[in-house]
């Protein structure tokens, strides 16, 4: 006898800000969205102590708070909200077959993919110790916490210099760590940064260790040792922001959609669809460029509104 399997008519992979928000525009369409909230039920967002830019929230809000206040709203809309991950897919025919935790499967007539990207960390202890005390993977989220302070930037590439520039405007100093004796970043960005004033370059150093203490006072300094000489040199700073890239979330959907060199799901222009007809991409999973949480949320509610269309079409 075979397996009777569950339909779902909309699957959303994925609880950040992007899932959240294609389920409540999903809900209120009465598809009945089911969301699998995966490895990290909120997304990056339950790592970030405080949310001060995203509209709605005057006085700010923790992240982990905020995502809570998307689970609720969208829950309130009829949102069936699992635990889970889903382990497997399978996007070679409608109903597309989704395997949840390597032992259910479903049948999905359309699927919302908003797993997101992580920060790509340096790894040393010091880093999830004082992560929301003065460190952070994102400038523009929490660069205004710095405003008038000193802050250390670690990385080479564009993404390093864009953010040591943007801190460089409000901040009193920026430090980069490079550990080569270079920048990887375009020539334009490193002249950029050459002439940005109070912006300084260490090159051939790496992170040995932040200084501080989880609470009010956070990171005081940075550690930062010469790899050529072994010389420490000591950095005072409220903020240390590493900058050395993200990865996206989509090991799991290799060799079935298209995706870029760096593993960001491609998505037609001006819309979440991806090339296989009734699957789509919102968040930070097809976007390398923003990620932010209000980005997230608009393309999840454009993957809504394009899954809604696109069964509307079907029937």
């Amino acid at each position: 006898m075979s397996e009777k399997l569950e339909k779902i008519e909309v699957l959303i992979i994925g609880s950040g800000p992007a899932g959240y928000t294609a389920a409540i525009y999903a809900a209120r369409a009465d598809l009945k969205p089911v969301v699998i909230q995966g490895l990290q039920p909120g997304g990056q967002l339950t790592t970030t102590t405080d949310v001060d830019n995203y509209p709605g929230y005057a006085e700010g809000i923790t992240g982990p708070e905020m995502m809570e206040d998307f689970k609720k709203q969208a829950e309130r809309f009829g949102t069936d909200t699992r635990w889970g991950m889903v382990t497997k897919v399978d996007f070679s025919e409608r109903p597309f077959k989704v395997e949840i935790d390597e032992s259910k499967n479903v049948l999905a007539e359309t699927v919302i993919i908003s797993t997101g990207a992580s920060a790509r960390w340096l790894g040393i202890e010091d880093e999830e110790r004082l992560n929301g005390y003065g460190v952070s993977a994102c400038a523009t989220c929490d660069g205004f916490f710095y405003k008038g302070k000193d802050v250390v930037v670690v990385g080479a590439g564009d993404t390093a210099a864009e953010e040591a520039t943007y801190l460089a405007k409000m901040c009193n100093k920026v430090t980069m760590l490079v550990r080569r004796d270079e920048m990887r970043a375009s020539k334009a960005m490193q002249h950029r940064v050459m002439k940005t004033e109070n912006l300084e370059i260490l090159f051939n150093h790496e992170t040995k260790s932040i200084n501080g203490e989880a609470g009010p006072i956070g990171v005081e300094s940075v550690t930062a040792v010469n790899n050529q000489t072994g010389e420490e040199t000591i950095v005072p700073c409220s903020g240390f922001f590493v900058a050395i890239g993200h990865t996206p979330n989509s090991s799991l959907f290799k060799g079935q959609l298209d995706m870029d060199e760096n593993g960001y799901l491609k998505i037609e222009a001006g819309t979440s669809k991806t090339e296989i007809p009734g699957v789509f991409a919102a968040g930070d999973i097809a976007d390398h460029v923003y990620r932010q949480a209000v980005t997230s949320a608009g393309t999840g509610c454009m993957a809504a509104l394009d899954a809604e269309r696109f069964l509307a079409d079907k029937e």
